[in-house]
């Protein structure tokens, strides 16, 4: 860049949004907040490592030529996820299993019906939803933080953690209009 005879180096930087605290308007939505940040905070890791694990399971099949040999692998990793994790999840609450299915959807950018459905069956998929549902969980709940006020708190509680390191920060799988959601909500 040229200014006045003088030649300025220019660096471009990353966008940086600091996201403050939240305002409460009483008691009771302060309280509400503290307790889905809680639960938000205890489930973000799971959500972290199903992407993960997703993404490394879709980039494995993908080399993967026999159909046979995707399906037996599949299985395998099934049976090892089950066993390391089915215990700890099964100690989740509802609204804790709710907000999963939430950040799976941000961090996948599919719902939790959607990836059953494509590594296990429509049938099997169809019976997962029908048996959360006995919980008031739906598997294909998707995550809207612009539309949906409980989603909007979920991503402040996300984004304000990341902020201060609270929480490992992983970019999400869809597109969020962060400042278009404080916007509505704030």
């Amino acid at each position: 860049m040229v200014i006045d005879n003088q030649v300025l180096e220019a660096i471009d930087l990353e966008e940086v949004f600091l996201v403050g605290p939240f305002k409460f308007k009483n008691r009771y939505e302060r309280r509400r907040y503290l307790i889905l940040q809680k639960k938000t905070r205890h489930v973000w890791p799971y959500a972290v490592m199903a992407s993960t694990r997703l993404t490394e399971l879709n980039d494995r099949l993908n080399k993967i030529e026999s159909k046979s040999k995707r399906k037996k692998y599949t299985k395998i990793v099934q049976k090892y996820i089950e066993n390391e994790f089915t215990e700890e999840l099964k100690k989740l609450t509802k609204t804790e299993g709710q907000i999963l299915v939430k950040l799976m959807y941000r961090q996948t950018g599919a719902t939790t019906f959607e990836i059953v459905k494509d590594l296990k069956s429509g049938w099997r998929a169809f019976w997962y939803n029908t048996t959360a549902s006995l919980f008031n969980i739906s598997l294909k709940e998707e995550y809207h933080p612009e539309s949906v006020e409980e989603d909007f708190l979920i991503e402040h509680i996300l984004r304000r953690n990341f902020q201060k390191r609270r929480l490992k920060e992983q970019k999400p799988s869809i597109e969020i209009d962060f400042l278009k959601a404080v916007e509505k909500w704030q």
